[in-house]
């Protein structure tokens, strides 16, 4: 017996048993009667047996036959199906995307995008699983987070890709009643002589500061020092400090002038928002297409 069997073989066969006529399995397969009966031919000998009794009606299985056609009828039923399924995941009427964020990401930058998205593909099935940068990174490379959206720079990421799809501004802010002139502009020594207060560590947006302080030669201990990056806001708004925030993720505190932006000096650099991915991976359609529609709508300012 041969293995490496035609697979069109397989349906000449299928048409031909249901038929039960060589004729009328040609003309539903549209191909000429001869190329019927030499593929049946093919088959029988690739098997070693015959599959098919001829009478004066048409055709009829052997015994051998009738097993083989529950078998072949399951298999392209099962190719079928197949089709069907990979036809509805490509045009997103099925599938799941799994995506890796911090809750403030997922809040101030995705959500414009999940809610765009779940208009057009509502039939796709989104997670967030909002955990350090670090824990996202083990997921992403165990296989259960398809691409995960973080602050950027990241360490040790040779087997990661890197795509840049937002520019983030960071700054400090206070309410108009923890100072009086939130309009001056502040020296780095003058900041610290009132209370701060940070996200905790470890995460890349402290991480961030951190340097910043190091690279001014500023010795930084925060005074308040809190997980979550909205606590960090509530706890600015209820004037106990001067918090470190995302601009991008404050525009409407700042525009109701509940928060007030403290300019300091030198002036805090911009930094990215990255997607992540894994080299050498190939993402599912939705996700795929849920990436793409954050790069159509990066220069929009959708959500920054």
């Amino acid at each position: 017996m041969n293995d490496d069997i035609d697979l069109n073989l397989y349906k000449v066969f299928y048409a031909v048993a249901n038929a039960q006529n060589i004729t009328k399995a040609a003309e539903q397969l549209y191909i000429s009667q001869p190329a019927v009966t030499k593929s049946i031919k093919q088959l029988e000998n690739a098997l070693g047996g015959s599959l098919f009794i001829r009478t004066k009606k048409g055709v009829i299985l052997t015994a051998e036959g009738n097993v083989f056609y529950q078998y072949v009828k399951n298999i392209l039923e099962e190719i079928k199906n197949a089709n069907n399924k990979f036809n509805s995941l490509i045009h997103l009427e099925e599938g799941k995307i799994h995506i890796g964020a911090s809750a403030t990401v997922s809040k101030h930058f995705l959500m414009p995008y999940l809610e765009k998205f779940h208009k057009l593909y509502p039939h796709i099935d989104i997670t967030i699983t909002n955990e350090l940068t670090t824990n996202l990174i083990k997921g992403l490379k165990n296989g259960y987070i398809d691409f995960l959206v973080t602050n950027l720079p990241m360490k040790d990421h040779s087997d990661l890709n890197i795509k840049v799809c937002a520019k983030l501004h960071d700054s400090f802010a206070c309410s108009e009643k923890y100072l009086k002139d939130p309009k001056k502009v502040l020296s780095l020594e003058e900041l610290l002589k009132y209370n701060i207060i940070t996200q905790k560590e470890p995460s890349n947006t402290r991480a961030f500061l951190n340097n910043y302080m190091k690279e001014n030669n500023i010795n930084f201990k925060p005074d308040i020092e809190i997980v979550s990056y909205n606590l960090v806001v509530d706890f600015i708004k209820a004037g106990f400090g001067i918090g470190y925030v995302t601009k991008e993720f404050i525009k409407y505190e700042l525009k109701s002038k509940e928060l007030y932006e403290i300019k300091v000096k030198p002036k805090i650099p911009s930094r990215d928002l990255g997607i992540i991915t894994l080299k050498n991976n190939t993402l599912n359609f939705a996700s795929s297409k849920f990436i793409e529609l954050i790069s159509e709508n990066k220069e929009k300012g959708l959500a920054t």
